[in-house]
């Protein structure tokens, strides 16, 4: 018998019922090992060595596959066939060798299959080799130069730009393709264009449309009608003249299949269809494959094995007839820079398991797999003809030309089956109603329309990643988790499906480019994946390749070192100026406060990492608007809008730092800080008006009394939006306006629910009872935030996660109290027998053995991280 190792346990149960009882197919659970999240983990001083840490999660997974290794002295490494399945393999080797798991005599092998089925991996047991060491360097390389840029430029951000929070070789590129596709939308200006469109009839009547293309003899540039009295000519000029057809042309076109899906373009295409996000995506694939539906999900290849062509024709033909399947089999070559991860393409295992018969009760799986079998089968079908049709109508004069076009299917080939979908919506010409040269056309309508010329337009995720895609930037296996992670960290936000960058994500990119440019240049981040791809090739060495870039980075580090944050903010505040301080209408100073006409106005940051513009004059003037606020809005600019009078106190309607706002008097020296209270965010300025200030202002509402216990029940609108209260207890509301309205049997059942569901304030129940302590009083288990605890009076002690709450005994319970409660000072409690899994001891964070470098603290409890690891 031999042990079989995968990274997960559904791949796990899907291969044991192809392998049958002669192997033990265990469970990685992806990687084991990782670099510890702390300074000296990459040790640049000593040839780059690296500190591999077993995950505590990982232990109980290595150990019982050093259990199982005790009665089978096989081992197969079978995880998946890419450069991260191949490290996988590695670490486990790595961590079982030096826990003596692996003797010297223990066979290891790896194999390698791209499809989970029977036939492949029968096949791929037939054919073991060993662990590609070529493609461990190239993950070593990459591993190591995220970790270099992550733990070092991270804490520089921290220190320089307050409220920054991670830095990462690939994240910050791709942050900046968004801010700079943001910058170029707030550039744009508009221009105003005109066309000309005709409802034409044929001599039988029949109706169809034309567009002007030649005026006054002339062919008609895109902005040669520019305003609506050009336009109106342009309509009189048709209409006063006999149009006449004066040529027809007809010409046939083929259009063929889209070729099989690889990751980035099946991303892209459950974008755009389904409006998945990259993660999302890949997750349901990832769970597809294991299950044995479609082939490996990570790859930059559009290939497929033969014997699958095969199959796609069979169904095909079987299907929707002979016709459907072209005379030969259709070839797909990659066309990307690189192709370091090109397996075969992204598709079914079995072409005739179509979504119907798979019966999938998940709907993206299902949705994903239908993308999947139908682009597959789509991209092996016979082409669609079509016919297009241009017809040139004019005057006799040759002043006045239009132009009709349309369009047939004449055999809809693969179309019967799949259609791509398109970033940019466009309109499909139909058929044109029969025509002859000398045709007289009589004029229904001739309409003008205007027009305006629109501005790039932002990414969605799937526009993303092709971009991506297209500058060599990322892998298959990183392009949906970078995505994710400038969203986790507050630099992106997501609306509508589009990405649109945070003032955080604008600092940090302004930041970067100003003094670590190189590093986020397109190129050089193209030309390191390439370099990467070498390595894997064999063709490069990869410590060489850390060497060379460690100096110069190390060396951009330095230069920073004795950088002030005012400087940095001069520095980014000119950098932004043209899109932060607009040119007026009337001429004037953008930069010259609007409310005390002498400070000038300048970026300020607050200590939550947000950015504001403030006026210099600060505190005698406190002037401030957000960084992306309308300069523009002089009403709410200043002294804001007076709303009305409320007690004598002016009402007013203000922007601020934060967003438009309410306040209630004015500020004086008795009375620096007024009454305030910000919009919702479903609430537009426009709608705001004396009555809805106040209620705002008046928050929290009481509601009454609760019935059992007479303590008071309020709502109103906190950080997370609107809830009501009572005591400790908090329940989230659906909509702001119910904050105003809601009654004390409604809040009443909310609250109840929550607290049934061990919500905010409400005990939570104990998970078991262990006994008694011998100084006294009751030792619970008890669920948290964090995870499960062991709880003595006021002593929390955390399970260690080889613990579960279970199996925790009494005396181990003991063990971990007495731990926690010298650890905070007190008087060691007596215990009883000492617990028999020890508590692990505290690491402690060695000091960097980089070169004067300054120490790296993250500050409030954040982790330095490198945010484009895999």
């Amino acid at each position: 018998m031999a042990v079989v190792v995968v990274e997960s346990p559904a791949k796990a149960k899907t291969i044991n019922k192809y392998l049958g009882p002669g192997y033990t197919v265990l469970a990685s659970f992806g990687h084991v090992r990782d670099l510890p999240p702390k300074d000296g983990s990459v040790d640049p001083e000593h040839d780059f060595d690296m500190k591999w840490e077993v995950a505590a999660d990982s232990k109980k997974h290595l150990r019982a596959i050093a259990e199982a290794l005790k009665s089978d002295n096989d081992l197969i490494l079978a995880t998946d066939p890419d450069r991260e399945g191949e490290a996988i393999s590695w670490h486990l080797t790595e961590a079982l060798a030096k826990s003596k798991a692996i003797r010297k005599d223990t066979p290891v092998k790896r194999v390698v299959f791209n499809a989970i089925t029977k036939s492949a991996v029968t096949e791929a047991m037939k054919n073991p080799r060993e662990v590609d060491m070529e493609l461990v360097r190239a993950y070593l390389a990459r591993r190591a130069l995220d970790y270099l840029v992550g733990f070092n430029l991270s804490p520089v951000l921290w220190r320089k730009l307050p409220g920054a929070k991670s830095a990462g070789r690939v994240q910050s590129v791709c942050l900046r393709l968004i801010v700079e596709r943001e910058m170029e939308i707030e550039a744009f200006r508009a221009q105003e264009y005109w066309t000309v469109t005709a409802t034409l009839a044929t001599p039988r009547g029949a109706e169809f449309t034309a567009r002007l293309t030649t005026l006054a003899g002339k062919k008609l540039e895109k902005f040669d009608l520019a305003t609506a009295a050009s336009a109106e000519l342009a309509v009189q000029a048709v209409t006063s003249r006999d149009l006449f057809v004066q040529s027809v042309e007809a010409r046939p076109a083929n259009r063929n299949p889209a070729a099989p899906f690889m990751t980035s373009t099946l991303q892209q295409e459950a974008s755009r269809k389904f409006g998945m996000g990259a993660k999302q995506t890949m997750a349901a694939a990832q769970r597809l494959y294991e299950a044995g539906h479609i082939t490996y999900m990570r790859t930059d290849g559009i290939d497929m094995a033969p014997e699958a062509v095969a199959a796609a024709r069979a169904e095909i033909a079987r299907r929707y007839g002979k016709e459907y399947v072209p005379s030969s089999p259709r070839i797909y070559k990659n066309k990307a820079k690189n192709a370091q991860e090109a397996h075969e393409c992204i598709r079914p295992t079995d072409m005739a398991a179509d979504p119907e018969s798979l019966r999938l009760t998940d709907a993206d799986q299902r949705r994903l797999y239908e993308l999947v079998w139908k682009r597959t089968i789509a991209c092996q079908m016979e082409s669609a003809r079509l016919e297009r049709t241009t017809a040139e109508i004019g005057s006799k004069d040759g002043q006045v030309g239009l132009r009709a076009t349309g369009q047939v299917v004449l055999f809809d080939g693969f179309l019967k089956v799949y259609e791509e979908g398109r970033d940019d919506e466009g309109e499909d010409d139909g058929r044109l109603p029969q025509l002859a040269h000398g045709d007289a056309t009589a004029k229904r309508a001739v309409t003008p329309e205007q027009h305006f010329t629109q501005p790039p337009p932002r990414y969605t995720e799937a526009t993303l990643v092709k971009r991506m895609e297209e500058l060599g930037i990322g892998r298959p296996s990183t392009y949906a988790s970078i995505v994710t992670t400038i969203q986790d960290r507050g630099y992106v936000r997501k609306e509508k499906n589009r990405l649109i960058p945070e003032d955080k994500g604008r600092l940090v990119t302004i930041f970067l480019l100003n003094y670590f440019r190189k590093y986020l240049e397109y190129d050089f981040t193209a030309d390191m994946e390439e370099q990467l791809d070498d390595i894997s090739a064999g063709e490069r060495d990869y410590k060489d390749v850390l060497a060379r870039f460690w100096r110069d980075f190390s060396a951009a580090l330095e230069e920073t070192a004795d950088l002030r944050i005012s400087e940095v903010l001069e520095k980014i505040d000119e950098a932004l100026a043209p899109h932060l301080y607009p040119p007026r209408e009337d001429g004037g100073d953008p930069r010259v406060c609007p409310t005390c006409g002498k400070g000038r106005l300048n970026l300020k940051t607050s200590r939550s990492g947000g950015a504001f513009i403030g006026c210099s004059n600060y505190p005698d003037c406190r002037y401030t608007r957000p960084l992306s606020g309308d300069e523009g809005d002089s009403e709410l600019a200043g002294d804001g809008k007076l709303l009305g009078h409320d007690q004598g106190d002016p009402i007013y309607l203000r922007t601020g730092r934060f967003g438009p706002y309410v306040q209630r008097g004015d500020a004086t020296e008795d009375n620096k800080k007024p009454p305030r209270a910000s919009l919702p965010k479903s609430w537009s300025p426009d709608v705001v008006d004396l009555e809805r200030a106040l209620s705002l202002l008046s928050l929290p509402r009481l509601i009454g009394a609760h019935p059992e216990d007479g303590e008071p029940v309020e709502a109103a609108i906190g950080r997370f939006g609107p809830y009501v209260r009572h005591n400790k207890t908090y329940a989230n509301l659906a909509d702001v306006d119910e904050v105003f309205t809601i009654g004390m049997n409604r809040a009443v059942e909310l609250l109840a629910t929550k607290a049934a569901r061990g919500g905010r304030g409400a005990a939570a129940q104990p998970l078991r009872t262990l006994g008694d302590h011998p100084d006294g009083g009751a030792i619970t288990v008890m669920p948290g935030r964090y995870g499960p605890y062991v709880k003595w009076e006021k002593v929390n002690a955390t399970l260690p996660k080889d613990i579960t709450p279970e199996d925790v005994t009494l005396e181990q319970a003991l063990a971990l109290i007495d731990a926690k409660a010298a650890g905070k000072g007190k008087k060691k409690t007596a215990s009883k027998k000492a617990a028999s899994k020890p508590v692990a001891p505290k690491t402690t964070t060695p000091k960097t053995t980089t070169r004067k470098a300054p120490a790296k603290k993250p500050a409030s409890g954040k982790s330095a991280k490198s945010d484009d690891a895999e």
